[in-house]
C-alpha cells in the first residue's frame, strides 16, 4: 500500500481544494525530478532542516565535525591512559636522565611503547569505536547525498539560493512549496497542499508525543523512596520512545505515514500491547546491557562541551533552560522547532527573573557564613601565594583553591539579590503570555512554593540539566521498564482512538487537526459554541478533549501564524466566537456600572509585559469612547475612567519595576545568554508571515480603525498571541466559576486520566440517544476511532 493510500474509506479533506496563479515556473528538465515523491515526511523534514540550519556548506561541516569530535574523543582518551607517563607526571619518579627540569618528553610515550601498553580491553574498544566510526561516516555521506537533494531543490525549483536563505521566512518557504506543488505533484494525492498537509509530515511523530504529554501517558512522573516524586525527561529517553513508538520493527507505525493494519481489527488491543510491552521490555533491557558505555560518553562528552565554557564563566552552572519536560508540555499541536524556541525565549527573562524572587531565609543564612568562611581561607591562600610563590607547589594547593571557589560560587547563588522587587504574580502573567500554557490552578497561586516547585520543572538550572542528561543512561531502563511499559495498554488505546487518515497525509494524530468540534473542550470556548457539544455527554466529552485548552490554543496560534490556511467551518467559529466574545466585553464598559470582565483582567496582564504591549493596552482601554460616555454612565461619568486608570497605572507601575527588575537580571545573566539569543535572529526564524495576520484580536477590538491598528505588522502576530492567550485564560477561569461542574468532571487541576477500569455512563455511537450503555472509560473513545470498524 502506497503513501496516501491507507484507510481511503475514511479519507478527510482537512481543507478545500483552491486555484491561484502561480508565480514562477520550474524548468522543463526538473520538473520529472519531484514529481511523486515516495516519502514526503522525510523530504518535507529536510527541507526544514536545510532552511532552518542555513544551507549546504553549514550541514556538510556540522556532520564533518561530529564525525571528528568523536575520533577525537576516542583519542584522547586513549592517549591519556597509555601514552602519558603518569608517574613523571605527577612526580611519583624522576625522568630517566634525573633532570630537575620535566619536559614534554619526559611525559609522554613514544608512540611504539604506547601501543604495546594497549590491552585486550583497549582493542576491544577501539574496535567497536571504529565500527561506529564507520557506519556513522557511511550515514553522514547518504545524509549529505540526500540533502544534495534539497539543495537542488531550493536553487531549481524554489529559486532560492543558499547565500539568502537567512533572508527568506519559512512562510515564504511554505507558499512557494505549495505553487511547486500544484506544478509538480510531489504529492500525487493532492493536487494542492495546504499548510496543515505540511506541518502533517514535519511533525507527525512530534504530534503524537505532544497529544501523548497532554494525556498524561509519558513516563516523565514518578515517586522514589525517601526522595518522593521526580519529574524527568531526558534526552535519551525520548529517543526510546521515539524509537519504541514509531522507528522500530515492532512500533505501531509501520512506516512514516501508516499504523499496522493490526490497529484497524477491533478485539486485539490485548494482543497489542502484549506486543508493545514486549518491545519495551527489549529496548530497556538493551538500554541496560550498554549503560556503562553510554554514561561514560555522555560524562566525556559533557566534559569536553562545557568545560571551556564553565572555565570562562563559572556561573553558568547556575543559570536555567528550559527542560525537555517543559519543552514538550509546552509545545503547541503543529509547531515546529524554531517556533517553540522564540516563544519560550521571551518567556527566558520572565521565568528567570520569577524563580530567583523565591528564596529561603535558612539556607540564604547558612550561604552568607559559609561565603565568609571559604572567602577567608581563599584570601589566606592567595594572600601566601602573593608573598612566595612557592605556595602554589605544595601538593593539592590548586585543588583546594578550586573547590573553595566553587563552594563560594554555589553560596552566592544561595543569597537573594536585595534590589529585586517581589512581583511574582505580575512575572507568572508574563511567562503565560509567552508560553501559553500553565495549568489553571495555578492562578492566583505563583507567590505559593507549590507553583514554584512544579515551574522549576519545566525551567530547571543547567546544572541539574547536565546532571540528569549524564545519569539518563542508569535510569532511562528502569523508567521503560516499571513507568512506561505498565502503560502500554493505554497506549495502544490511545493510537486506536486518536489517529485519523487524511487524504494526501496518511494517519495523523487527530489532536493534531485542532478539531475543535471533536477534540474541543467546553471550558476553553466561547458560550456559542455550545451547540458543537449539545449531543456528547460531558464525561465523555473530557476523554476525548485536550487538557489546559492544548486545541483551542494550538489553533489561534495556528491561524496566526499561518494566515492563508483555510480553517473549517468549526474552527471559523471558534475564532470568531473568541473575537466576538472579546468585544461584547469591550462594550461592556459603556455601561453604567463597571465589572471586571476577562478582557479587561487580561489587558491589564497584557500591559506589564513590555512596553510596545502596554502602549496597545492603554490604547485600546480607552479607544471606544469610554473616556466620554457621559450618557451610558449617567451621574457618575468619570467613574469607569478613573477606575480604569487606576488598573492601568497600577499594572504599568508593576511593568516599570518589573524592567528594572530584567536589567538586573540582564547584568547578572552574561555573555552565555546573549549567545544562545543569537539562534533566533534573522528572518528564517520568524514565526509566521512577514507581513502579520491578515485578521487577529487586536484589530478586531480596534474595529473600523484597524488598518493603523499597529504600526509593526511582523510584530502583530506575537503580540495578538499573548493578548489571546491570556483572554482564553481569563475566559476560561470564569467559564469554571460559573460552571463548578467543569471541575469535578474536566482537566482542571492537572490530574492524570482516569483509571482504565472506570466505568462512566456514555451514548454508544449507532444506538438511539436515549439508550445509555455503561462502558469502560478508557475504551470509550475507542468505540468511536475512525480506524475501528474498518475490517472484519
Amino acid at each position: 500500500m502506497t503513501e496516501g493510500h491507507a484507510y481511503e474509506a475514511n479519507d478527510v479533506e482537512d481543507t478545500p481544494r483552491s486555484s491561484g496563479v502561480l508565480l514562477h515556473t520550474v524548468p522543463e528538465i526538473n520538473r520529472a525530478r519531484w514529481n511523486h515523491i515516495e516519502d514526503l515526511d522525510s523530504f518535507f523534514t529536510r527541507m526544514y532542516h536545510y532552511h532552518q540550519k542555513h544551507g549546504f556548506l553549514i550541514i556538510v561541516l556540522e556532520e564533518f565535525f561530529q564525525l571528528v569530535e568523536f575520533a577525537f574523543v576516542v583519542w584522547l582518551v586513549t592517549f591519556a591512559v597509555h601514552c602519558i607517563n603518569h608517574d613523571v607526571l605527577f612526580g611519583h619518579t624522576m625522568p630517566a636522565d634525573n633532570h630537575t627540569k620535566i619536559t614534554i618528553d619526559d611525559v609522554i610515550i613514544p608512540m611504539d611503547v604506547c601501543v604495546d601498553n594497549f590491552n585486550g580491553f583497549t582493542y576491544s574498544i577501539l574496535f567497536v569505536a571504529a565500527l561506529y566510526l564507520l557506519i556513522r561516516t557511511i550515514k553522514v555521506l547518504y545524509h549529505i547525498s540526500q540533502y544534495w537533494d534539497i539543495k537542488k531543490f531550493y536553487n531549481t525549483a524554489l529559486h532560492i539560493e543558499d547565500g539568502n536563505l537567512d533572508n527568506v521566512t519559512w512562510h515564504e518557504i511554505k507558499k512557494k512549496v505549495r505553487e511547486v506543488q500544484a506544478e509538480q505533484h510531489m504529492c500525487i494525492d493532492k493536487d494542492h497542499l495546504t499548510d496543515l498537509d505540511i506541518y502533517h509530515r514535519i511533525l507527525r511523530f512530534k504530534n503524537y508525543l505532544v497529544a501523548l504529554m497532554n494525556k498524561n501517558l509519558l513516563p516523565v512522573r514518578f515517586t522514589l523512596p525517601i526522595v518522593g516524586e521526580v519529574v524527568t525527561l531526558s534526552r535519551g529517553l525520548l529517543f526510546n520512545i521515539d524509537l519504541i513508538l514509531f522507528r522500530s520493527p515492532g512500533s505501531p507505525f509501520q512506516n512514516n505515514w501508516q499504523l499496522h493494519d493490526d490497529y484497524s481489527v477491533r478485539g486485539n488491543q490485548r494482543e497489542l500491547a502484549n506486543r508493545l510491552s514486549k518491545l519495551i521490555l527489549w529496548v530497556a533491557i538493551a538500554n541496560l546491557v550498554f549503560a556503562p558505555i553510554i554514561f561514560i560518553w555522555q560524562l566525556v562528552y559533557f566534559s569536553f562541551t562545557y568545560a571551556n565554557i564553565l572555565k570562562k564563566e563559572p556561573g553558568a552552572l547556575g543559570m536555567r533552560t528550559w527542560s525537555n519536560y517543559g519543552r514538550l508540555y509546552l509545545r503547541h499541536f503543529n509547531e515546529l522547532d524554531h517556533e517553540l524556541d522564540a516563544r519560550l525565549n521571551r518567556a527566558y527573562e520572565y521565568a528567570d527573573r520569577y524563580l530567583n524572587s523565591f528564596s529561603s531565609p535558612l539556607l540564604a543564612v547558612i550561604a552568607r557564613n559559609i561565603l565568609f568562611i571559604t572567602g577567608g581561607m581563599l584570601l589566606l591562600i592567595l594572600a601566601m601565594g602573593i608573598y612566595d610563590e612557592y605556595v602554589f607547589q605544595v601538593e593539592h594547593v590548586l585543588t583546594i583553591i578550586t573547590l573553595l571557589s566553587a563552594i563560594g560560587l554555589v553560596c552566592r547563588n544561595c543569597i537573594p539579590n536585595e534590589n529585586l522587587i517581589w512581583c511574582p504574580e505580575q512575572l507568572m502573567n508574563a511567562i503565560l503570555a509567552h508560553v501559553h500554557y500553565l495549568p489553571a490552578n495555578w492562578k492566583n497561586q505563583a507567590h505559593t512554593s507549590m507553583v514554584r516547585h512544579e515551574f522549576g520543572n519545566f525551567f530547571q538550572f543547567k546544572a541539574s540539566y547536565f546532571i540528569n542528561e549524564i545519569l539518563s543512561p542508569i535510569v532511562t531502563p528502569f523508567q521503560l521498564l516499571f513507568v512506561f511499559r505498565p502503560k502500554a495498554l493505554e497506549i495502544v488505546k490511545f493510537f486506536r482512538s486518536f489517529t485519523v487518515s487524511v487524504r494526501g497525509v496518511g494517519n495523523v494524530c487527530s489532536f493534531a487537526q485542532m478539531d475543535v468540534r471533536k477534540h474541543g473542550n467546553p471550558e476553553w470556548q466561547p458560550g456559542e459554541m455550545s451547540s458543537l457539544h449539545a449531543d456528547v455527554p460531558l464525561g465523555e466529552k473530557m476523554q476525548t478533549a485536550g487538557n489546559n485548552g492544548k486545541t483551542e490554543l494550538s489553533l489561534l496560534r495556528f491561524t496566526l501564524t499561518n494566515p492563508e490556511w483555510q480553517m473549517p467551518p468549526e474552527a471559523v467559529q471558534f475564532v470568531n466566537g473568541v473575537r466576538q466574545n472579546a468585544l461584547t466585553d469591550l462594550s461592556k464598559l459603556k455601561k453604567k456600572e463597571f465589572t471586571l470582565n476577562p478582557l479587561t483582567e487580561s489587558l491589564v496582564s497584557f500591559g506589564t509585559i513590555g512596553n510596545e504591549y502596554s502602549s496597545i493596552a492603554k490604547s485600546l482601554l480607552f479607544h471606544h469612547n469610554v473616556h466620554n460616555g457621559e450618557e451610558a454612565m449617567g451621574q457618575n461619568p468619570n467613574h469607569c475612567q478613573c477606575y480604569f486608570e487606576q488598573m492601568l497605572q497600577q499594572g504599568l507601575g508593576e511593568h516599570s519595576r518589573m524592567q528594572d527588575n530584567m536589567s538586573v537580571s540582564r547584568r547578572m545573566m552574561g555573555t552565555m545568554r546573549r549567545d544562545e539569543n543569537a539562534k533566533i535572529l534573522g528572518a528564517s526564524k520568524m514565526e509566521g508571515s512577514i507581513n502579520g495576520p491578515s485578521e487577529s484580536l487586536i484589530c478586531s477590538l480596534y474595529g473600523p480603525a484597524s488598518a493603523a491598528c499597529y504600526d509593526k505588522p511582523q510584530d502583530l502576530t506575537v503580540a495578538d498571541m499573548c493578548l489571546s492567550v491570556l483572554y482564553l485564560h481569563e475566559m476560561h477561569h470564569k467559564t469554571v466559576q460559573e460552571n463548578p461542574m467543569f471541575i469535578a468532571e474536566g482537566d482542571e487541576h492537572h490530574q492524570p486520566p482516569s483509571d482504565p477500569g472506570t466505568e462512566v455512563n456514555v451514548i454508544r455511537p449507532g444506538t438511539s440517544t436515549d439508550t445509555i450503555v455503561t462502558t469502560n472509560s478508557a475504551s470509550a473513545a475507542a468505540e468511536t476511532t475512525p480506524l475501528l470498524g474498518l475490517r472484519s
